[in-house]
Protein backbone atom coordinates (compact mmCIF):
# COMPACT_ATOMS: atom_id res chain seq x y z
CA UNK A 1 0.00 0.00 0.00
CA UNK A 2 1.48 3.42 -0.91
CA UNK A 3 2.02 6.09 1.95
CA UNK A 4 1.73 9.60 1.92
CA UNK A 5 4.61 11.86 4.28
CA UNK A 6 3.53 15.49 5.43
CA UNK A 7 5.66 17.85 6.79
CA UNK A 8 4.54 20.90 8.35
CA UNK A 9 7.08 23.22 8.86
CA UNK A 10 8.00 27.02 9.78
CA UNK A 11 10.08 28.96 7.49
CA UNK A 12 11.27 32.61 8.39
CA UNK A 13 10.87 34.58 5.81
CA UNK A 14 14.69 35.57 5.96
CA UNK A 15 15.42 31.90 5.44
CA UNK A 16 13.41 30.91 2.69
CA UNK A 17 15.77 31.26 -0.58
CA UNK A 18 17.97 28.76 1.09
CA UNK A 19 15.29 26.71 2.13
CA UNK A 20 13.86 26.49 -1.07
CA UNK A 21 17.33 26.25 -3.10
CA UNK A 22 18.26 23.29 -0.26
CA UNK A 23 14.83 21.79 -1.24
CA UNK A 24 15.81 22.16 -5.29
CA UNK A 25 18.82 20.00 -4.61
CA UNK A 26 17.54 16.97 -2.48
CA UNK A 27 14.40 16.74 -4.77
CA UNK A 28 15.96 15.75 -7.79
CA UNK A 29 18.69 13.24 -5.91
CA UNK A 30 15.48 11.78 -3.93
CA UNK A 31 13.35 11.37 -7.32
CA UNK A 32 16.57 10.31 -9.65
CA UNK A 33 17.70 7.59 -6.78
CA UNK A 34 15.96 6.79 -3.66
CA UNK A 35 13.68 2.97 -4.28
CA UNK A 36 9.93 3.77 -3.42
CA UNK A 37 9.77 7.33 -3.68
CA UNK A 38 7.12 8.31 -5.99
CA UNK A 39 6.77 11.98 -6.01
CA UNK A 40 6.72 15.34 -4.04
CA UNK A 41 5.27 18.50 -3.72
CA UNK A 42 6.43 22.04 -1.80
CA UNK A 43 3.82 24.37 -1.15
CA UNK A 44 3.41 27.96 0.60
CA UNK A 45 0.53 28.96 2.69
CA UNK A 46 -1.26 31.71 1.06
CA UNK A 47 -2.37 33.53 4.25
CA UNK A 48 1.07 32.77 6.40
CA UNK A 49 3.98 33.04 3.95
CA UNK A 50 5.73 31.11 6.77
CA UNK A 51 4.26 28.05 6.96
CA UNK A 52 4.60 25.39 3.99
CA UNK A 53 4.00 21.93 3.70
CA UNK A 54 6.14 19.13 2.08
CA UNK A 55 4.48 16.15 0.68
CA UNK A 56 5.86 12.93 -0.42
CA UNK A 57 4.16 9.89 -1.83
CA UNK A 58 6.15 6.67 -1.56
CA UNK A 59 5.32 3.21 -2.84
CA UNK A 60 4.90 1.72 0.67
CA UNK A 61 5.50 3.43 4.19
CA UNK A 62 8.39 0.95 4.72
CA UNK A 63 10.53 2.62 1.78
CA UNK A 64 10.43 6.06 3.39
CA UNK A 65 11.38 4.42 6.79
CA UNK A 66 14.07 2.82 5.13
CA UNK A 67 15.30 5.62 3.32
CA UNK A 68 14.52 8.17 6.62
CA UNK A 69 16.95 5.56 8.75
CA UNK A 70 20.07 6.50 6.50
CA UNK A 71 22.73 8.33 7.80
CA UNK A 72 22.40 9.66 3.87
CA UNK A 73 19.16 10.85 4.30
CA UNK A 74 20.05 12.68 7.43
CA UNK A 75 22.89 14.30 5.72
CA UNK A 76 20.91 15.10 2.78
CA UNK A 77 18.17 16.51 4.67
CA UNK A 78 20.20 18.81 7.09
CA UNK A 79 20.94 21.95 4.75
CA UNK A 80 16.71 22.38 4.29
CA UNK A 81 16.52 21.21 7.90
CA UNK A 82 18.34 23.97 9.05
CA UNK A 83 16.13 26.77 7.56
CA UNK A 84 12.57 25.41 9.63
CA UNK A 85 11.86 26.99 13.02
CA UNK A 86 8.87 24.10 13.74
CA UNK A 87 8.58 21.00 11.97
CA UNK A 88 6.06 18.38 12.39
CA UNK A 89 5.99 15.05 10.25
CA UNK A 90 2.98 13.12 9.53
CA UNK A 91 2.40 9.71 7.94
CA UNK A 92 -0.63 8.47 6.08
CA UNK A 93 -1.19 5.33 4.37
CA UNK A 94 -3.46 5.77 0.72
CA UNK A 95 -6.77 3.78 1.18
CA UNK A 96 -8.21 5.73 -2.23
CA UNK A 97 -7.19 8.12 -4.94
CA UNK A 98 -9.10 9.62 -7.53
CA UNK A 99 -6.73 9.61 -11.02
Amino acid sequence: MSARIVFLIRVPDDRQEAFLTAYERIRHLVAGGVPGHLRDQVCQSSTDPEQWLITSEWRSLDDFTAWEATAEHRDLVRPMRENFTEARSLRFLIRAETA
